[in-house]
């Protein structure tokens, strides 16, 4: 279990499954989290319990969903995952979504990737973390370059929502450019 001050970051239960069909059936945390893709929802329960079944077998050496808990009363607020964890390539694929829309911009995302970061620095000889988002998330690709994450490409018009098209924003960050969080603000 990884501890902050605002989130913990646990194990995927089986009981998380409700809370997963609930945002992925939220179209704006649809809209937020993956710029619309159906893939990420809306999901049928019957397809969610499907996908819950592969997620609670991942081997965390190599990828894991976790659930982020506000620390105040437990509640599960989001999920983050890795993925594509390679120690011999050295890199590993991140994501996070904050699905309970009280929470959004009050930093949770933001510490609970943090922690994410940390634990795989330090878990892991990995020399560099990556994520992406789509050019129309201002507030995450704001949260994710006040971590240290930098901008690394983009992939043009690469994101269609409500017939628009966005870039799809590659992000690095490399373990030198790391600036771990102080034990007394986790």
């Amino acid at each position: 279990m990884l501890e902050g001050d605002l989130v913990r970051l646990r194990a995927l239960r089986a009981d998380d499954a409700e809370h997963h069909l609930r945002w992925r059936n939220d179209p704006e945390v649809v809209r937020w989290a993956a710029a619309g893709d159906p893939c990420f929802g809306p999901v049928t329960a019957e397809g969610l319990a499907i996908a819950f079944e592969s997620m609670l077998r991942l081997v965390p050496l190599k990828e894991a969903v976790l659930t982020i808990e506000d620390r105040t009363d437990g509640r599960p607020i989001g999920m983050a995952d890795y993925r594509d964890l390679d120690p011999y390539g050295g890199a590993a694929t991140l994501g996070v979504t904050i699905g309970e829309r009280a929470y959004w911009g009050r930093g949770h995302g933001s510490q609970a990737l943090a922690l994410l970061v940390d634990h795989l620095f330090g878990a892991y000889p990995l020399r560099r973390l990556e994520l992406d988002t789509w050019s129309g998330n201002e507030r995450a690709l704001r949260a994710f370059t006040r971590l240290g994450f930098q901008e690394e490409g983009r992939r043009r018009q690469a994101v269609q929502l409500a017939g628009d098209y966005y870039d799809r924003v590659l992000l690095g960050l490399l373990r030198e450019e790391w600036k771990p969080i102080p034990a007394d603000r986790a």
